[in-house]
């Protein structure tokens, strides 16, 4: 049985999408799942609809299984042209992970950057336990440790190509 679980998670089809791209049953679904994960599993209880995910050139990458949301991230561009592209919301869902779903998923992220910013730098508050997995997609850390909803987080940075 779990072979044949392996073999489903492998299809997981990407959707790189433009706020503006989201119908109500998609956002939904990443609300949904960033709520799973980020408030119920990880007890952290904080306001996730901030009022960034439908505004200016923001984007969402999201990783379907059938009809399924399992992984997801947000992309925040600044109207101020000096500031980084922000990668945040990165998740992927309890029942998929073991799998480098988390390794498709920041690919799709950095490609989706560096196609329509590509003069700019991407930068992304990680979990300190996640420093050498973002480091492997060319982030390096650039703050001090700092806590964020009682969990170790550093910033890290990757400079445009």
């Amino acid at each position: 049985m779990e072979l044949e679980k392996k073999e489903e998670h492998s299809t997981v089809i990407w959707e790189d999408l433009h706020h503006s791209e989201l119908n109500v049953k998609k956002l939904y679904a990443l609300l949904k799942l960033r709520c799973e994960v980020f408030i119920v599993e990880q007890n952290c209880p904080y306001l996730d609809v901030d009022g960034l995910d439908l505004i200016g050139e923001n984007r969402h990458i999201l990783g379907w299984d059938e009809n399924e949301l399992v992984a997801c991230t947000r992309i925040l561009k600044s109207a101020d042209g000096t500031r980084p592209v922000v990668i945040g919301r990165v998740i992927v869902s309890e029942a998929f992970r073991g799998e480098k779903l988390g390794q498709r998923l920041m690919e799709q992220t950095v490609a989706s950057c560096i196609k329509h910013w590509p003069d700019k730098a991407i930068y992304l508050g990680a979990q300190t336990r996640l420093q050498a997995f973002y480091a492997r997609f060319g982030f390096t850390q650039v703050t001090d440790a700092y806590d964020e909803d009682g969990i170790s987080h550093i910033g890290m940075r990757r400079e445009a190509n």
